[in-house]
């Protein structure tokens, strides 16, 4: 069974920045599309964005210019980094990890708490 392990998460204010991380348990990481996804209460989980094996990033259009994806493979840890967060940036985040594209994800987080504050 893989492991993934968030951290990063915690207080911050309106404008501050994070950079969250995800490290996976096995080595066969760099084998995995590995993505952020973010769910508030009351909201549907939210996908944020994903990096591929070769370490291509996508991002979902309205986090782009603000969250960015990355990934070091040798330390089978993913980033997110996050710069000018507002409220509704409140959320848990999670990583997971799966194969292929179209894919079911194989493997969740348990997610880490992010919480902007004006």
């Amino acid at each position: 069974q893989v492991q993934l392990v968030e951290s990063g998460g915690g207080l911050v204010q309106t404008g501050g920045s994070l950079r969250l991380s995800c490290v996976s348990s096995t080595d066969a990481f760099r084998l995995y599309i590995m993505s952020w996804y973010r769910q508030s209460p009351g909201k549907q989980r939210e996908w944020i964005a994903s990096v591929n094996a070769r370490g291509a990033p996508t991002y979902l259009d309205s986090l782009k210019d603000r969250f960015s994806i990355s990934r070091d493979n040798p330390k089978n840890t993913i980033y997110l980094e996050m710069s000018n967060l507002q409220r509704e940036d409140t959320a848990v985040y999670c990583c997971c990890a799966k194969r292929k594209v179209g894919d079911r994800v194989d493997f969740w987080g348990q997610g880490t708490q992010v919480t902007v504050s004006s």
